[in-house]
């Protein structure tokens, strides 16, 4: 099964290589990782897509806690969230294939970001889902090149993700 995890980290050099070092040590793949700047100076938020079981997502839950630039770690798949990732899709998009594509686009509510005379770039974001089956459906014409992002992923409703000791919503 696929496990979402947020963690919410310092914003210092080598954080991230001993976040992805903890899941290497104990044997797992990583789907997806992506890391950002959250609105806090200083503190970074990571999410982290894995394959495993339960009992070893709370393991490794468990083992990020031990590393000092950890401030906090939930696992997102046990609560209502949101999701989103982004991909770009460079295209083949000879004059007799653009109206297709582009019909195609405008189905899927992606955008052309870039075009020239024999090829298109569209943008697409929503659940992985979604991604994957504009994928399938443009290889047809020809995919030269893709790109994504990984999942960001919040859960739903109006509390943060974390409140320091104070009670102060970080």
């Amino acid at each position: 099964m696929l496990y979402t995890l947020s963690v919410l980290v310092d914003d210092k050099p080598g954080v991230l290589d001993r976040v992805a070092a903890v899941f290497r040590r104990r044997k797992f793949n990583i789907e997806s990782l992506t890391v950002g700047h959250t609105d806090h100076v200083g503190l970074s938020r990571m999410t982290i897509v894995v394959d495993g079981e339960e009992q070893d997502v709370e393991r490794i839950t468990h083992y990020l806690y031990k590393l000092v630039n950890v401030i906090f770690v939930e696992n997102l798949t046990v609560r209502p969230m949101v999701s989103r990732d982004l991909a770009m899709v460079k295209v083949n998009a000879s004059p007799e294939k653009r109206a297709e594509i582009l019909n195609m686009v405008n189905v899927f509510r992606a955008h052309v970001v870039d075009i020239t005379p024999t090829a298109m770039i569209a943008e697409i974001t929503g659940d992985s889902e979604k991604i994957e089956s504009f994928v399938e459906v443009l290889k047809p014409m020809g995919i030269i090149e893709m790109v994504r992002t990984g999942a960001v992923a919040m859960a739903r409703g109006d509390e943060p993700m974390f409140t320091n000791g104070n009670g102060h919503k970080n």
